[in-house]
C-alpha cells in the first residue's frame, strides 16, 4: 500500500505534546515479545536521539529566533518520543541482554540496507561494517554466558547466527582511514535516507556502549564495552562522512522528518505486538505534523517547495527486519580480511608495511593479547573449554573454525 505523508492532514504542532500518562507506557515482556520488536524499539530510540541532535545543531547554526522557537517545539516532541520508546525496555532486562538486541539490530539492519543499496560507497561501507557488528554479537554472547549463564541464541530467536566475524581486534583503524566520500547532492533519495538511518543506529550503539561501560559489574565487561565503543566511533565516522554535506539546515530538517515518517510507517506495518503497533501509529501521526512544519519552514526561509528536496513524497519500499544468515556468510567468505584505506577498502596483505593501519594497531593493541575483545573469548574458553556459538553449519572461514582458541591475527597482520 502506497503512503505519502505530505498528503496527510497534520495535527497542530502544539497538540503533539504528550502528558506523562502517554509517555510512561507498559514495557514489553522480554520473555514473550519477538526479538525484532526489541530491535525495532532500539532502532527508533536511536532515530529519535538523532532527531533531537539534528535540531540542536539547527539551534546552534541558524540565528533566526522565530525559526529556532519552532524547531525547539519540534525538538521537545522528539524528546518525549525518545523517552517513551526508551522506557519500552522492561526493568528486568539487563544491560547485557539489551546489548545482544543492539547487535542483532546492527547485523540485520545493515544487511537489509546493504542488499538494497545502489550507491557503491554506501554498499561497500555497509558490507564492511557488517562483519564487525557480527563479531561484536559473538563477543557479547560469550560474555553473556560467562556472566549470566544465558545462551544468546534464545534472545535472538535463532534468527541470527552467533560466531566470529572479522576479529574485533582488527576493527581498530587509524582515524584517517574511517573518512569516506560525502554523498553527491544528486544521490537518490533512498541512498540519502539509508545513510541517515544507519548513522543514527550506529550512533545510538556508540553512545550506549561509551556510557554503559562504567556501569557494568566486572572488569572484563567494563573493558569489553569500552573496547567495542571505540569501534563504534569508527563506524559512526564512516557512515556520517557519507552524508550530503552541502544540504542546508532546512533541507536536512525536512529529510530527517521524512525519514522518521518512513521508519514509523515501516515499524507499524512490520510490528507483531499489538500494544507497540499502536505506539508506532501514534508517533507516526506526530511525525507527520513535524514533517509539514519542516516543509513550511523550508518554504518560508529558503523559498523552496518540499518537492525540490524530496521529488516524490510516496514512501519507498518499507524497511523490514528479518534474518540474513546466508548474506552474512557470503560477505564473511569474500571480505573478512579487508580493512580501511583512506576513502576505500583494501586487503590487509596489500597494505605497505608503513601503512597507518599498522601504526595505529601497534600504538593501541600493545600487546595484542591484551585486547579486551580477545580476552573475553579467552576467559570463556578457560572456563568452559570452548567458546559459545550458535551456527548452522561449518564456519565459512577456516581460520575462525576452532572453538578452543581465539584468532587475533586475521585481518590485522599480513599472512
Amino acid at each position: 500500500m502506497s503512503f505519502n505523508p505530505f498528503e496527510e492532514r497534520p495535527k497542530p504542532l502544539e497538540s503533539t505534546i504528550m502528558d506523562w500518562n502517554k509517555i510512561f507506557v507498559k514495557p514489553y515482556d522480554k520473555n514473550q515479545v519477538s526479538p525484532y520488536t526489541k530491535t525495532r524499539c532500539i532502532l527508533m530510540n536511536g532515530t529519535e536521539y538523532e532527531a533531537v541532535w539534528c535540531k540542536h545543531h539547527f539551534n546552534r547554526h541558524y540565528s533566526d529566533d522565530d525559526a529556532r522557537r519552532t524547531v525547539a517545539l519540534m525538538r521537545r516532541g522528539e524528546q518525549q518520543q525518545q523517552k517513551l520508546i526508551a522506557l519500552l525496555k522492561p526493568a528486568d532486562e539487563s544491560i547485557l541482554e539489551t546489548t545482544i538486541s543492539y547487535e542483532q539490530l546492527a547485523v540485520d539492519l545493515t544487511a537489509f540496507l546493504a542488499k538494497r543499496a545502489t550507491d557503491k560507497n554506501l554498499k561497500n561501507a555497509l558490507d564492511f561494517a557488517l562483519l564487525e557488528d557480527f563479531d561484536h554479537l559473538y563477543r557479547y554472547a560469550n560474555l553473556l554466558e560467562s556472566d549470566m549463564g544465558i545462551h544468546a541464541e534464545r534472545l535472538v530467536g535463532s534468527y541470527t547466527e552467533i560466531m566470529p566475524g572479522r576479529p574485533t581486534i582488527a576493527h581498530h583503524r587509524h582515524p584517517y582511514d574511517t573518512v569516506k566520500p560525502a554523498a553527491n547532492p544528486t544521490a537518490d533519495l533512498v541512498t540519502k535516507m539509508d545513510v541517515g538511518i544507519i548513522t543514527a543506529a550506529e550512533q545510538q550503539t556508540m553512545n550506549y556502549y561509551m556510557n554503559i561501560s562504567g556501569f557494568y559489574n566486572n572488569t572484563i565487561g567494563r573493558e569489553t564495552y569500552a573496547d567495542i565503543a571505540m569501534v563504534e566511533e569508527d563506524h559512526v565516522t564512516q557512515y556520517g562522512s557519507l552524508m550530503d554535506t552541502r544540504a542546508t539546515v532546512f533541507e536536512n530538517l525536512l529529510l530527517h522528518e521524512y525519514t522518521e515518517c518512513y521508519l514509523y510507517y515501516s515499524m507499524h506495518e512490520d510490528e507483531s505486538d499489538a500494544n507497540i503497533k499502536k505506539i508506532w501509529e501514534m508517533l507516526l501521526e506526530q511525525e507527520i505534523s513535524h514533517l509539514h512544519t519542516a516543509a513550511e519552514l523550508l518554504k518560508k526561509y529558503e523559498k523552496k517547495e518540499w518537492q525540490q528536496v524530496i521529488p516524490n513524497g510516496t514512501l519507498p519500499s518499507l524497511l523490514k527486519l528479518h534474518e540474513n544468515k546466508e548474506y552474512v556468510r557470503d560477505i564473511l567468505e569474500r571480505t573478512v580480511t579487508l580493512t580501511g584505506q583512506r576513502e576505500s577498502y583494501a586487503e590487509v596483505n596489500s597494505l605497505p608495511d608503513d601503512a597507518d593501519f599498522f601504526k595505529y594497531q601497534k600504538a593501541l593493541n600493545n600487546p595484542p593479547e591484551e585486547e579486551r575483545g580477545h580476552k573475553v573469548i579467552v576467559n570463556h574458553i578457560d572456563r568452559f573449554g570452548t567458546d559459545y556459538r550458535f551456527q548452522e553449519g561449518e564456519h565459512p572461514i577456516e581460520a575462525l573454525r576452532s572453538r578452543k582458541e581465539d584468532n587475533y591475527t586475521l585481518g590485522r597482520i599480513k599472512s
